[in-house]
Parts: structure tokens; C-alpha cells; sequence
């Protein structure tokens, strides 16, 4: 497969190119500042705003899927829906965040009383990214949603998926590695069992 992906030079969007890349796909990475990037061998590198539809567009053309890894204070979803629209592009997978998860029924992580208020700057638009989302009808976009805890790690393939609940483990811990999110992610590109929804990844 051809994927663009944005936000390459993120932490997320790093070891999602690199898992992709050792599965033999084609990467493009799109960064607004192409002096800055720390080169990923096998990634072409093209300079682009995310937030500038006709611009992303262009970029995108001829590729099977995009990834989002940008941070949702910077980018909402509709300049990206409509630069794959313009694009004739369908498969959209974001990386989500889990604030928007439920914890209880009808609690989602984010309302929670002990949610870090550190973390609401991007939790907050990454719940409307979702909600926005799930207005679209016509892109195959996936949102896929880590666990509570997430950085990097160790990849071990071992995993579980789950829909809008928080997954846990047998400790009620809440993590999931980047390493193996990136996995799940280049899963469900390969073998898309999560058209119009989201998903969540967790030990």
C-alpha cells in the first residue's frame, strides 16, 4: 500500500511508519517544516500544511490511505475530510486519544472527576474529532483510540481490541505501547474490520 501519513515526526506517527515500512508499504511523511524532521529511513518527506485542504490534497492524490497522527489542537477534522474528498481518497485511520472512552455507561473518560486538566487541551478537540467523524458518511475513516497509558514501549504483538470502552488488564491498568498501537493501526489498514468507527487497543 501507498499511506501518507501526518504528524510522521511525532512519537505515534514515527513508529507507525516504521511498522508500516517493515511490512513493505510506501510512506509519505507530511510535516510543515521539512528542516526540522529527523529523517526515517525509507520515508519520503514532503512539506505540507494539514490545515490547508486544496494543499493537503495535492499531496495525498494517488495515495491508498492516510493516516493522521496530528494533534488535535492543530488539526480538526474537516479541513481533513474534505482534502480527501478533494483528493478522490477514501481510508482515513486517526489516531485518537482515549478521553472520549467510556469508563461506566454513558461516562466517558473525559468527564471524569479525576481527569488531569493537563491533558484537556487536546482531549477536548479530540473528542469533537470523533463526534465529527462519526457525521461522515462517505470516507472509510477508523478512529482508533489507545488505552489510558501511552508511550513508548515494547512491541510484543500481544494485545486486545475493544470498541468504546476502556480496556483494562488484570490488574486494572490501562496501557497500551506505541509500539504495538502502531501494530494494531497497520492491522486494521491491511485488513479493515473497523469501517465507520472506532476501536481501542490495550493490554
Amino acid at each position: 500500500m501507498k499511506i501518507a501519513i501526518i504528524g510522521v515526526t511525532g512519537r505515534v506517527g514515527s513508529r507507525v511508519a516504521t511498522e508500516a515500512l517493515r511490512r513493505g508499504h510506501t510512506v509519505t511523511g507530511i510535516v510543515r517544516s521539512v528542516e526540522k524532521i529527523n529523517t526515517i529511513a525509507g520515508v519520503a518527506v514532503v512539506r505540507g500544511d494539514a490545515t490547508k485542504p486544496e494543499q493537503l490534497a495535492k499531496l495525498i492524490k494517488g495515495h491508498d490511505a492516510v493516516v493522521s497522527a496530528a494533534n488535535f489542537r492543530v488539526l480538526t477534522a474537516a479541513p481533513l475530510v474534505q482534502a480527501l474528498k478533494e483528493a478522490g481518497l477514501k481510508r482515513l485511520i486517526v489516531v485518537g486519544g482515549a478521553a472520549s472512552l467510556e469508563i461506566a455507561l454513558g461516562l466517558i473518560l473525559l468527564d471524569s472527576p479525576d481527569f488531569p486538566a493537563e491533558y484537556r487541551g487536546e482531549a477536548v478537540p479530540g473528542t469533537q474529532f470523533l463526534a465529527d467523524l462519526r457525521a461522515e458518511t462517505t470516507l472509510e475513516w477508523t478512529f482508533l483510540s489507545p488505552s489510558a497509558l501511552f508511550a513508548p514501549g515494547e512491541r510484543t504483538g500481544q494485545f486486545r481490541l475493544g470498541h468504546d470502552q476502556l480496556l483494562s488488564d488484570e490488574k486494572g491498568l490501562s496501557h497500551i505501547s506505541m509500539e504495538d498501537y502502531a501494530i494494531a493501526l497497520v492491522d486494521e489498514l491491511e485488513h479493515p474490520q473497523h469501517m465507520r468507527e472506532r476501536f481501542t487497543v490495550g493490554y
